[in-house]
């Protein structure tokens, strides 16, 4: 199954229906909370398409309504691009990626298939530690306080 019908059949389960607008320049996509609707811009990439619908797929998953209060729209942005993030992004194609093109993150975007924000919120939800006298380094997959705080923990290999 491709990502792009993975997150399809996300929105089908969402109830969530997917329509195809002509939306102002400065925008790519949409989510309308009160008609549980997300609206595309016709004729992106897919790249672009696929980012753009996980990341408003997030907006409907989570139930966000807009808010013209700063720190609340800035929040809801972010869990919704690390979501998509988490959706569109594999560790192991990441790790492979990284190694590849030598940590360039446009670079790494392309090999993956998304846009640049994407590569960026994916970074963000990895915590990178070195354990002092121990190699190689771990990296933890969203972390949160607590034992046993992560999503996945993983050894990363040390580059060439």
């Amino acid at each position: 199954m491709t990502i792009d019908r993975h997150l399809e059949l996300i929105a089908a389960a969402a109830g969530v229906r997917i329509e195809y607008a002509l939306l102002p320049p400065d925008r790519d996509g949409e989510y309308r909370h009160r008609h549980n609707v997300i609206r595309l811009r016709r004729g992106m990439s897919s790249r672009l398409h696929r980012s753009v619908l996980a990341h408003e797929l997030a907006h409907a998953v989570f139930g966000h309504v807009p808010s013209r209060f700063g720190p609340v729209a800035a929040k809801q942005e972010r869990v919704a691009e690390e979501w998509a993030a988490l959706r569109l992004i594999r560790h192991e194609d990441y790790r492979r990626a990284e190694e590849l093109h030598e940590g360039h993150p446009g670079a790494i975007a392309h090999e993956l298939g998304v846009v640049l924000s994407i590569v960026e919120a994916y970074r963000a939800v990895l915590l990178r530690i070195q354990v002092e006298g121990e190699s190689p380094d771990v990296v933890y997959v969203r972390p949160r306080l607590g034992a046993g705080g992560w999503t996945e923990r993983l050894e990363a290999r040390e580059s060439a």
